[in-house]
């Protein structure tokens, strides 16, 4: 333990180091210490009130603690002031007129109070230094300064103030300048004398309560009284173990029986030391002898005068053996100095650094917590981050795998669909003579008529290829769209945060899918043109038609009939007829058949009837023509006659319509079969997009989530830099304060702990 440096002052009044510096140092380096203790606490404060303030930070620090560390900063502050205030104390008791102020200037070195016949101390006066260079003095109750210059002054103050008492305190500031032993932080409190009132336990309570050392003012012509027994018992019982030291002053009057001196001496010395020993019990009977002491104080205050005005020190009328009495004086001026300052360090400053050092561990354990429970939420905060990015990278891998998935699920279900509604919609064309069978309206072979006829045609084959083809594909499908769609649903599901996949049935539509076949019969079939005019079956048009095919029979009959009118309607085209690419020219494009041409032509189909065994047919007819002859002939004209009446007869208006039908049906077919791949492939692209529709809106709840995802992961990073920057800080905190101890530990070995 090192001790502080062992101070010292001569007689000398020009200041070298007395053991009262040590107090003065004491304070200071306390002072320092509260002084970074109380910063350090105003940092943890606004540090714990920020922590609190912000709501990232939740339940890191809490609001008792920010109530506490303020309350700490609150009692560091008063401390502060009252450590400023602190002084050492030495209170001067003793009965009337023995000294006491004699014995306070002639520490001071100076007359300062007012001492002498005549003059008695009628209330508290405590004196302490002043960095001014003037004296003054403040009565109680008062902050008014009234100027003294001399000791006479003070005593006419004194005593002309009708209000002071002896309950009363007069501060007297006297500048450091002038007296040495008040530039170290002491106050001197002269007293009324112990026998001049019986009010001694209020004078404790108001001047004793907070003094160092007590130093009882003792005359050495008569022994202790029991009023000065007294007042020190009520000291006794308030505080624990006092320090009192025992003056007995004008002993230079010894010298005059110096025969008696040592027996008398040694009366008073038993009696002070059973005084502290027996009954105040505050030292023990190997320390009472020093503190009992044998002064003249008017003879040291007359010498230390003399010698500040540069004469002998014992120059004058002193009695014989001054020099051992100066020497005791100041050997209870050194004993004091020790002994105030050690006590003085120890009851001004050792509760404060006591309750420092609580406050400091106090606050240490609030950084403790607060870096505890910043560290275990960062801790929390980095593995739900990582969860978050592991999560955020499962779903974005998931989900392109389910693209690729879904995609080539979505073409397959699609080219399912565009082959089911081929084969459905060829099987519908082939059975297209049962629709129109089934059509049934008004029919009259005018042309207005014929318009609307066809017009209701065209809607009723639409409509009911259209119920036909739902029948047919629109469950299946259907079914197959909502499994899809129940697949993707399923599949995006764990990709979806908990609170969203509750919801997630609402992406996909509730309704059921029907495809739209939109055939348009009314612009397909919108250049039908019907042939309802009579045609005898065995006719010679309808033979030539037969025999040499549509577009020949056309250039063979021009031919024969100049006249043939080219624009003539046409026959409705029917698969006898040939192809579409076989059709009639337009009329401004009327070949000229060569008879080349039709010779050709006649080979063509005379070849065509061979394969057909008409060949036959003709031998049969020469052999039968030269068995019978004209009888034969004449029957069969008759026959002929017969039939071409009877298709006369029978070509009635629901003829015309079936004839019409019949060709609607042959028209109709060849342009439907046009459509097949074009419907197919719409009726694929409907459910194409459906689909995607659907897994678009799936995605966009992922992307959302993934959007979700990432922002909680920037919001996860913000906290833990946030955790770590109080981590930080509360870190940095800690150490401080164990700095601190470090200093307060140092302080109490240094000051508080008992001198080796």
């Amino acid at each position: 333990m090192a001790a502080a440096p062992h101070l010292r002052r001569s007689d000398s009044a020009h200041g070298e180091f007395s053991p009262l510096k040590r107090f003065v140092v004491a304070k200071k380096k306390i002072s320092d210490v509260f002084e970074q203790l109380l910063n350090y606490v105003k940092e943890t404060s606004e540090f714990v009130e920020e922590t609190c303030g912000n709501k990232a930070l939740e339940n890191i620090a809490s609001q008792d603690q920010k109530r506490e560390i303020q309350a700490y900063a609150d009692k560091l502050a008063v401390i502060k002031e009252v450590l400023a205030r602190r002084h050492m104390k030495v209170a001067f008791f003793g009965r009337t007129s023995n000294g006491k102020s004699t014995v306070v200037n002639a520490m001071l070195r100076d007359r300062v109070l007012p001492s002498g016949i005549g003059h008695t101390t009628n209330c508290f006066l405590s004196v302490e230094g002043t960095d001014e260079d003037k004296a003054y003095l403040k009565t109680e109750g008062s902050d008014e300064e009234k100027s003294i210059k001399t000791v006479n002054q003070l005593a006419h103050a004194l005593h002309m103030d009708e209000s002071l008492d002896a309950g009363c305190l007069v501060r007297v500031f006297w500048p450091k300048t002038k007296c040495a032993l008040l530039r170290d932080d002491l106050v001197l409190v002269d007293s009324p004398g112990t026998d001049v009132t019986s009010e001694l336990d209020s004078w404790i309570d108001k001047f004793c309560l907070d003094a160092d050392v007590f130093v009882l003012v003792a005359n050495s012509e008569s022994t202790l009284m029991n009023t000065e027994k007294h007042f020190f018992h009520k000291v006794n019982e308030r505080l624990s173990k006092p320090n009192i030291f025992i003056l007995n002053n004008r002993w230079d009057a010894s010298a005059n029986e110096p025969e008696y001196m040592e027996d008398v001496r040694k009366q008073h010395t038993d009696r002070c030391v059973n005084f502290l020993v027996e009954e105040l019990k505050v030292v023990d009977r190997d320390q009472a002898p020093n503190r009992i002491f044998f002064v003249s104080a008017k003879e040291v205050l007359n010498s230390r005068m003399q010698r500040a005005q540069g004469m002998p020190e014992g120059g004058g009328a002193l009695a014989e053996g001054f020099q051992e009495r100066l020497k005791e004086f100041q050997c209870f001026e050194r004993r004091f100095e020790e002994c105030i300052s050690q006590s003085a360090v120890k009851t001004k400053f050792e509760q404060h650094t006591i309750r420092a050092k609580l406050i400091t561990e106090k606050v240490k354990s609030i950084m403790d917590a607060i870096n505890i429970e910043a560290a275990e939420k960062r801790v929390a905060a980095l593995e739900d981050r990582e969860y978050q990015m592991d999560r955020l990278e499962f779903v974005k891998n998931q989900l392109n795998l389910l693209i690729n998935e879904i995609k080539k699920k979505i073409k397959a279900i699609s080219e399912d669909v565009e082959s089911k509604v081929s084969c459905a919609m060829g099987e519908e064309i082939c059975r297209l003579h049962v629709i129109v069978d089934e059509f049934h309206c008004d029919f009259h072979p005018s042309s207005h008529v014929l318009k609307i006829y066809k017009s209701e045609l065209l809607s009723h084959v639409e409509e009911g290829m259209g119920k036909n083809l739902a029948f047919r594909c629109s469950d299946a499908v259907n079914a197959s769209v909502q499994c899809s769609q129940k697949y993707m649903m399923e599949s995006m599901l764990p990709l979806l945060p908990s609170s969203a996949q509750s919801q997630v049935h609402m992406l996909v539509p509730s309704r059921k899918f029907d495809l739209s076949y939109d055939l348009n019969c009314a612009t397909l079939c919108n250049d039908f043109q019907e042939n309802i005019e009579f045609q005898f079956s065995l006719g010679w048009t309808v033979l030539v038609h037969r025999f040499l095919g549509s577009v020949n029979a056309q250039r063979a009959l021009r031919l024969v009939d100049q006249n043939f009118q080219a624009s003539r309607p046409a026959l409705a085209l029917t698969p006898s007829s040939g192809p579409p690419s076989m059709t009639a020219p337009p009329n401004n494009e009327t070949a000229v058949m060569t008879n080349e041409d039709l010779m050709v032509a006649v080979a063509t189909n005379v070849a065509s009837l061979t394969s057909r065994t008409s060949m036959s047919v003709l031998i049969v007819g020469g052999v039968v023509w030269r068995t019978v002859g004209w009888r034969l002939i004449a029957l069969s004209g008759s026959l002929y006659g017969l039939l071409y009446l009877y298709e006369r007869l029978t070509w009635t208006t629901k003829a015309k319509e079936r004839s019409l039908k019949r060709q609607f049906v042959d028209y109709a077919t060849e342009k439907l079969q046009l459509i097949v791949s074009f419907t197919s492939a719409n009726c694929s692209h409907q459910v194409q997009q459906e689909m995607a529709a659907t897994f678009a809106r799936l995605c966009q709840q992922v992307d959302e989530t993934q959007r979700e995802l990432e922002a909680e992961i920037r919001k996860l990073t913000a906290a833990i830099d946030q955790l770590e920057t109080v981590q930080s800080h509360s870190k940095t905190l800690r150490h401080k304060a164990t700095d601190l101890e470090k200093q307060l530990e140092v302080f109490t070995n240094q000051y508080l702990q008992p001198q080796q």
